[in-house]
């Protein structure tokens, strides 16, 4: 309980420095002593409204680079192969699993026959 609490006095914490540190025009809704009144008043509440709905966000700030794919020089040709791609229907392809299924299924009953047949005479010998 109390890591909850240091939480949320941090969070109001840094609502009003927000709040104390921004010019009016970077304001939504509210002047800037309400917004102070209501964190202080609503700790919680105050500063998660502040953050949701009261603070401009505008393009200031630290500009977050986007990830792209990688240009492939001029002239280079792909030469991977493409994956291989299924073209059997669902019910084909489960048709050709339960083949498997049932070949796996006698490949087992082969060998423990084979392993009885040698078992029995290898103990008659």
């Amino acid at each position: 309980m109390p890591l909850l609490s240091l939480l949320v006095i941090a969070l109001m914490i840094g609502a009003l420095i927000d709040i104390i540190t921004r010019d009016q025009s970077q304001m939504k809704h509210l002047p800037k002593m309400a917004w102070i009144i209501i964190v202080i008043l609503l700790p919680l509440i105050g500063s998660i409204l502040w953050f949701a709905i009261g603070r401009e966000y505008g393009e200031a700030g630290i500009p977050i680079p986007r990830m792209r794919r990688a240009e492939r020089p001029a002239g280079v040709v792909d030469t991977r192969p493409a994956p291989p791609a299924d073209v059997r229907t669902t019910e084909q392809q489960i048709a050709d699993l339960d083949r498997e299924i049932e070949e796996w299924r006698l490949r087992e009953e082969l060998e423990r026959r084979r392993r009885d047949g040698e078992s029995s005479t290898g103990s008659t010998a």
